[in-house]
């Protein structure tokens, strides 16, 4: 079904590996639009609780294919677009408009996403994985931003991302010098939440959403998600204000009394997945 990219889920891992590997996975529109849909699809299957995006080979992604840089669109389009993932659930909590431009999208899938990053990172691959909630990386893999070498600007909400994650002098370190750094590097500016040998990180990430599946609800991973990233543009007053019907809703669930009753009864929870729209 897809030319640039491979699908696969084993239940409850859907896992998006990037599949151009003589280019070390760097992205094209046909790319871009690929990725997106599988998102889409993972959002909708019910086997699905979290979705680990990867490479093929030595690259994790390269960035944009100098060869499509003429045709990549300006922030609208196929590939970006201004259209939510989210915008099927308007129901749903969400981190809401803020994350709803351009690649912002990532952080509105409504299920964890976890870049397993297994090589070369830089350009708009760079973006992709801080977009992602958490980094599994490699020790041997490499990373650079790479924008001001093109005389760009920092693009597509990594203004916004990078400094939360390394703070502004590490974030501005690395947009200004576009120096290049490994895996090892990564951990220390909290760039890495897991640090990894050579070729375990897509086994890793997947493991990390395994057990998650064996021990929590996926509608709290859900709520959880979307929680963090609305409250990053929230006043505290209001962001405990929107916790606390949030959390009222989550008490009417049958998972919460499933949690209950699993903890009382000494045996793994058995959680609902999330229903497919």
């Amino acid at each position: 079904m897809y030319e640039e990219i491979r699908y696969e889920v084993s239940d409850p891992v859907a896992t998006i590996t990037m599949n151009r590997p003589d280019a070390l996975n760097a992205f094209t529109n046909c790319m871009l639009v690929e990725i997106r849909h599988a998102l889409g699809k993972a959002e909708k299957d019910e086997r699905v609780v979290g979705i680990a995006l990867t490479g093929e080979g030595r690259g994790f992604c390269a960035g944009m294919d100098m060869n499509a840089l003429n045709f990549m669109p300006g922030g609208k389009g196929a590939a970006g677009g201004n259209l939510s993932a989210l915008e099927a659930h308007p129901g749903d909590p969400d981190p809401g408009p803020n994350f709803q431009v351009t690649f912002s999208y990532l952080m509105s899938i409504r299920k964890p996403l976890i870049a397993a990053i297994n090589g070369a990172c830089k350009g708009l691959g760079f973006v992709f994985a801080m977009l992602c909630e958490m980094r599994f990386v490699q020790r041997q893999a490499k990373f650079t931003t790479a924008f001001s070498q093109r005389e760009l600007i920092t693009k597509h909400g990594v203004s916004w991302i990078l400094p939360r994650l390394a703070g502004p002098g590490r974030a501005l370190d690395l947009l200004w010098s576009t120096r290049k750094f490994t895996g090892e590097e990564t951990q220390q500016p909290g760039l890495a939440e897991h640090l990894v040998e050579t070729g375990e990180a897509p086994e890793a990430a997947v493991g990390y959403i395994s057990e998650l599946e064996s021990v929590v609800s996926p509608t709290s991973l859900k709520v959880i998600k979307a929680q963090v990233y609305r409250h990053l543009n929230m006043q505290l007053g209001k962001a405990m204000a929107q916790t606390n019907t949030w959390m009222a809703e989550s008490l009417e669930r049958d998972d919460f009394r499933e949690g209950v009753r699993c903890f009382m009864e000494r045996r793994p929870p058995a959680f609902d997945r999330i229903k497919a729209e």
